[in-house]
Order: structure tokens, then sequence, then C-alpha cells
């Protein structure tokens, strides 16, 4: 088996392979450059690769090399079903201390909301997205994520996941309540939920 045989076998394996297990197939950085420049390999970002010809999706990309970040925000209103807006990019929520360079890559859009560490876990929770299980804020933590950053949200998106929240009939007001006590929104989100129920 030559050199060329035996990258496609680690590919096959893996679809997102690191750099330096290219490099013990006797692979130089001028060898991986030119599969590349070859159309072989695709740079996913520093340091890994995927064969070009494979579909590697984002999903896979995220529970591969970023497992610890959460989905937030319009990406997961979108996945909670609370907004038809599909993002461009990728909401994910990250501890404060979380390395930006782990977060730079190629082809993969990422736009990070960096979290207090006593928020950080509130309301995490997993979910199955095209074939791939991915941390995710739940419903309730999400609408309170809507009050604590409504600035810097859409006001129809804002509104939209309101009254689908408000619809939802799994929704869980306990959980509500509890999680915008723990990040200081109990009263923002009191005051519109009120009127919204009671509407």
């Amino acid at each position: 088996m030559n050199k060329t045989e035996k990258l496609k076998t680690i590919f096959q394996n893996n679809k997102i392979v690191k750099t330096c297990d290219i490099k013990k197939l006797n692979f130089s950085n001028d060898e991986i450059a030119k599969l590349c420049n070859d159309g072989v390999i695709t740079r996913i970002k520093h340091g890994y690769y995927s064969l070009s010809n494979e579909f590697v999706s984002d999903e896979q990309v995220i529970s591969t090399l970023l497992p610890d970040v959460i989905l937030c925000l319009e990406t997961a209103l979108f996945y909670h079903g609370y907004s038809d807006y599909a993002p461009r990019v990728w909401n994910v929520a990250v501890p404060r201390t979380f390395s930006r360079t782990k977060l730079n890559f190629d082809s993969l859009f990422i736009k990070p909301k960096f979290i207090q560490n006593e928020f950080f876990e509130i309301g995490k929770t997993k979910m199955q997205i095209n074939g791939f299980e991915l941390n995710i804020y739940d419903k309730e933590r999400t609408i309170c994520d809507c009050f604590k950053y409504k600035n810097q949200i859409d006001s129809e998106i804002f509104n939209k996941a309101i009254n689908a929240y408000i619809a939802d009939n799994n929704k869980n007001l306990a959980n509500l309540s509890a999680y915008s006590k723990q990040m200081r929104v109990y009263k923002k989100v009191a005051e519109i939920m009120e009127v919204l129920l009671n509407g």
C-alpha cells in the first residue's frame, strides 16, 4: 500500500484528520500543501483536513473539533422551532476563558458568545442535529438569553421567539423562572410573560 492509499484509509476511518496523523505517513509539509493545491484534501482549520471529495457537515466539524461549545441564541431558536430564520453563522456559547484560536475555521462560520462561568452550564442539554449529538441550551435558557441579549437580536426574531414559546405546550415555566432568577433577568422575563400568558 503506497502513501496515498494509506492516506485515504485514515480518512475513511476518520473524516477529519490531524496534520500530525498525515505526517506519520511520511508526508512533508510541502507534500501536504500540494495535496491541498491539487484538490485531494481540504483544510478545515489549522492542523485539520478532510478529503475534498467527501462531504463533511458543519455539525460533524462542531461535534469533532468543538465538543464543548453550546449552541445558543439564534441557532438554538431555529433548532427549537422558535424561528424560521436559518442562521448563516453558528451561534455558540463558550466560557470566557475559552481559547479564541480554537474558533478559527476556514469555512465554518462561528459567532461566539463568551459566557461567565457561573451562567455557562445553566440549561445545557443535547440534541441530535443531522446525525450528530450537539450541546444546545434548552428552550427556557434560550428564552432567557433572548431577554439578556435583547439589544443584540433582531426585534422580529425576538418577538416571534417569545410568542412561539408561549404557544409551546411543552414549555417549562418553572425552569424559565428558575433560570431567569439565576441569570438576573427575572423582572424582564416576568413582565412580558405575565402579559402574554394572561392576554
